[in-house]
Order: C-alpha cells, then sequence, then structure tokens
C-alpha cells in the first residue's frame, strides 16, 4: 500500500522502478494488503495470526510490516536487520518457523530456523526463538536483538572475515573441547608447537562486535575438518585446580600427575610465563621425600631410631628447625611427619654423603629432561662442594631447585613406586615428535616413604589443613631472598600433586589447606 502511494505512481511504473515483474509486485503488494486488513482486526488475532504475519512480512524483508508486529520496537529496529545483511552481503533469507507453543497464561514462542545465503561464502543457517506475550489485551511479538540473532545484545556490528583457523585442535582426555584461553592457553600452545602438523588454514568467519567486547567469531566457512588429539588433562581435574589457585593468597600453581603412568591431568598456573613447567624454585623441606629416599635405599625404615633436637651443629653448619622445634629421640617417621631439619641434614652429612643424595635425587629425576616434547626445566642438584653445602641440599635449600612439574612427579614416584616422565598427549605422539621418554626408574624404599607421608597429614605438619581421607603428602617452607614459598606435595589414589604458592610464607598454613580445596572441589 505504502509503495503505490509513493508519487502518486501506478503500480506497473513503479514496479519497474524498483527492478521488479509486474508480477512479482503484484504479488507482495498483495500480502501487504493481506496484513494491513489483518492489521485492522488486529484485536481478534491468535498469537499463532501474529508469529504467520510476522514471518510473512520478514520474508518479503518487509521491517516497516515486521515491526507493526512488535510490542515496543526500539527505533533502530530496522536498522539492526539492515547492519545484519549488509554486514555479511545477504543475498536471499528462508525461514522455517515450528508451530507456536503456549509457555503461560499470556506467553507463546515459536522455534524457527533462519537460513541466509552469504554472497559467495555459503548458507548460514541457526536456530532462534520467536516469543509473543499479550500487552493490553492482543498478542503481539516481544522482540529483543536475541531474535535476530541468539545472546545478541543490540547495536552489533557485523563482517565477513579472512581468518587463520588452527587444522589441529586439542581435547581433553574425555575428546571433550579445551578452553582457549585462561591458564592453559600457553601449555597448549606449547603442545601444538612442539607437534609436526600444519597449524593453521585460511578461512571466511562471521564476526560479530556487541556490546563493547572485542569481535566474536560465531560462524566459519571453508574450514576443513581439522586433526583433533587427546592430550592428558581431566577437564574436572582442571577445573578444581583453577578454582583453588584463584582462592590462593598469592601467585599459585598446581599440577597433577597420574602416579602409573606420569600423564599430567591437570596445570593451574598463575605464576606467569608457564611458570609451573620452566620456573625453578627451592623445594624447601618437600625435598625431604628425596632424603628421605636416599636413607631407605640405604637400609633405614620408616621405624628406625633417629634425633631431632632444636638445633644441631653439623659441618660446621648450624640447622634450625622451624620455630626451635625439638621431639628429642624419635624414629625417622617422626622427624619426617614434623619435618625435621636436624634429622634430615645432620643423617645426610654423617651417613649418607654427597653421592647417595645425589644418587636418590637423579632418581626422582632431577639433572635430565622429564617431560620430552614439552617447555620443561630439568630440576637443578648440583654436586654439594662441602659439608655445609650438604646439608642445606638435603632439606631444600641452597642451590636445590625444582619446578612444581618436577615435584608433582616426585609425590607420583612415591605413589607408584617408579619415577616416570610427565607427558601432556600420548606416548606415541612423543615419540613421533623426536622426543623420547625417559624409562620408567624404580625408586627402592617407596613402601617406607609411603609411611613417612601418610603422617604428615595423620599427625604432622599438615594434619590440621582438612585434607580429605587417604590423602599422604609433604609440607615445604622454601626461605628465599624476599622470604618463603610455601609448598605441599602429596598424592590421593590416582591423583599426584603439587602445589606451590610463591611468596606464600608457610607450607603447612597455606598450600596444604590449598591442596584439600584442589582435592575436594575434584571429588
Amino acid at each position: 500500500i505504502t509503495m503505490t502511494r509513493l508519487e502518486g505512481m501506478a503500480p506497473a511504473c513503479l514496479a519497474g522502478r524498483l527492478g521488479m515483474s509486474y508480477a512479482a509486485f503484484m504479488k507482495r503488494r498483495s500480502r501487504a494488503e493481506k496484513r494491513l486488513v489483518a492489521a485492522m482486526r488486529d484485536r481478534d488475532r491468535t498469537a499463532a495470526e501474529v508469529a504467520a504475519g510476522y514471518f510473512d512480512a520478514w520474508r518479503d524483508g518487509d521491517l516497516g510490516g515486521m515491526r507493526e508486529f512488535v510490542a515496543d520496537p526500539p527505533a533502530d529496529f530496522a536498522a539492526q536487520h539492515r547492519a545484519l545483511s549488509r554486514g555479511l552481503l545477504v543475498n536471499t533469507i528462508a525461514l522455517e518457523p515450528r508451530p507456536v507453543a503456549a509457555t503461560g497464561r499470556d506467553a507463546a514462542q515459536a522455534d524457527f530456523t533462519v537460513t541466509r545465503s552469504l554472497a559467495g561464502h555459503g548458507q548460514w543457517s541457526f536456530r532462534s526463538v520467536l516469543r509473543l506475550g499479550r500487552v493490553d489485551g492482543r498478542w503481539r511479538v516481544l522482540w529483543t536483538p536475541s531474535t535476530l540473532y541468539p545472546g545478541l545484545k543490540g547495536g552489533g556490528k557485523w563482517a565477513l572475515r579472512q581468518v587463520r583457523v588452527p587444522a589441529l585442535k586439542l581435547a581433553a582426555r574425555d575428546g571433550k573441547a579445551l578452553p582457549e584461553d585462561g591458564p592453559l592457553a600457553p601449555y597448549l600452545a606449547g603442545i601444538i608447537g612442539g607437534l609436526d602438523e600444519d597449524t593453521d588454514q585460511i578461512a571466511w568467519a562471521v564476526e560479530l562486535s556487541d556490546g563493547g567486547g572485542p569481535p566474536r567469531q560465531v560462524k566459519l566457512f571453508g574450514v576443513e575438518k581439522g586433526k583433533t588429539i587427546r592430550t592428558t588433562l581431566d577437564r574436572d581435574l582442571q577445573a578444581a585446580a583453577e578454582k583453588a589457585v584463584e582462592a590462593a593468597p598469592g601467585q599459585a600453581a598446581i599440577v597433577a600427575v597420574r602416579p602409573s603412568n606420569g600423564e599430567v591431568l591437570a596445570v593451574a598456573d598463575e605464576l606467569g610465563g608457564m611458570g609451573a613447567f620452566v620456573g625453578l624454585y627451592p623445594p624447601g623441606s618437600t625435598f625431604k621425600v628425596v632424603t628421605a629416599g636416599a636413607l631407605a635405599a640405604d637400609g633405614a625404615g620408616a621405624g628406625t631410631g633417629a634425633d631431632c633436637p632444636a638445633s644441631v651443629v653439623t659441618a660446621q653448619r648450624t640447622i634450625h628447625n622451624d620455630e626451635d622445634h625439638a621431639l628429642g629421640r624419635t624414629t625417622l617417621r617422626g622427624a619426617f611427619a614434623a619435618s625435621c631439619n636436624t634429622t634430615f641434614a645432620r643423617l645426610a652429612v654423617e651417613r649418607l654423603g654427597a653421592a647417595k643424595l645425589a644418587a636418590s635425587a637423579r632418581r626422582f629425576g632431577f639433572g635430565a629432561p622429564i617431560a620430552p616434547g614439552v617447555d620443561a626445566s630439568r630440576g637443578s642438584f648440583p654436586d654439594p662442594g662441602n659439608g655445609a653445602e650438604l646439608a642445606e641440599a638435603a632439606i631444600g635449600q641452597g642451590r636445590v631447585q625444582a619446578s612444581p612439574l618436577l615435584m608433582a612427579t616426585v609425590a607420583a614416584a612415591v605413589a607408584d613406586g617408579s619415577w616416570r616422565a610427565p607427558r601432556l598427549v600420548p606416548a606415541k605422539l612423543v615419540r613421533a615428535g623426536g622426543g623420547e621418554a625417559p624409562r620408567p626408574r624404580p625408586v627402592p624404599g617407596t613402601a617406607a616413604l609411603r609411611t613417612m607421608m601418610r603422617a604428615v597429614v595423620a599427625e604432622g605438619t599438615a594434619a590440621g589443613a582438612g585434607l580429605p581421607d587417604g590423602t599422604a603428602g609433604k609440607t615445604g617452607t622454601a626461605e628465599f631472598g624476599g622470604g618463603t614459598h610455601a609448598w605441599f606435595i602429596g598424592y590421593r589414589d590416582e591423583v599426584a600433586f603439587a602445589v606451590f604458592v610463591s611468596a606464600g610464607g608457610s607450607g603447612p598454613r597455606v598450600a596444604a589447606p590449598l591442596a584439600a580445596r584442589f582435592l575436594r572441589a575434584a571429588r
């Protein structure tokens, strides 16, 4: 009706001006007349009739007709539709509505599929919902920008752009998608970089900018199905680790591995720069696992007698216990549970010697590449130059350094009885990428170590941390120039882990409760 009034032109003349055949013009005019008649009996229309009229107008590109069915349409109602069509070079549009269904006494909806042909790029289809409600006694379309595209906030800018798309996708161990941002992002990028695969393909993308955020891709064209590789990561454990790290009082990291095969199950890292794998820090008393392992390999057991004075002088180096606590005469188990520096420093100097302690460190992964195919620093156990350095090394101080990843494998070795190289992808891909995973290394004396680590949680320095039943571990408070790092390493069932809080203070008071939060969230 509006078109025939334009400048008083006759229908045939106006059809020519619009580039349409007379028959096509008259068909469109007939539909518009029907909608006008329907609008005159507006109050009597059902929800289904309103939806049908709205979809008919949309098929005809009659934005004004669509608007007539909408309750309180926004001023830019037509502009939002045009922005999509122009930005994406839409040639045609097809609508497939489903029957209207009541959702309340005065509410209904019609699900529909909309398919647009984009010039030179194929078709784009998606489902949306047309919501309807009774307003002032009449059924109306309750339009929001999400009617145009689900989740649209309004004022969106649409564009077609060429983009690079990874030809290789990484998934969790269950085959489901992993987050492309967050703490895992640099680790996933490192995996892709270490694999001999084509990483990019060129595609066209539908991009949407709305709500003030960066553009987001909502559709890709011309993308061949890429190769998906399942990593060893467990989505539930990853989420639990990230949640725990967010609650840490400082920059923290949690690494979890499977003791039986070395698979990395979770990496939550707020240290920056892949610090959980490449960062090196003094391990403090968590290294007593290695020292106790050397003693066990030398014939000592959990019940072997030991002294735990408040301080001791060995190799002309005075060693103190935390807060100068003392147990007097006890067992190796008791000294380990109470984290007696004096016990382990003295035994390292007077019983073990540097060679035996260094051999134990090598069995636990220190001094060698530990994760082929992944960027990871090797732990450092320099040969102690004198007895004083040996005393410090035995309690994880001096020049001893380790990453959270390495200390997680130390705990895993105790749980399994062998140290295994950690990996983020299947073993066959490690070999295909040119890396050869080290063979498992048997660790003698792990039965005694398991007894000692259980005692730490049951009655020792981690007894008040709230760790769930079945957890075994070792706390660590590592001194450095600016304060102390907080550590807790341990295992429970088939999950071994390391918790590290940079400059976090006390291992028992900070890292162990964080481990409890992680384990309880992962149950």
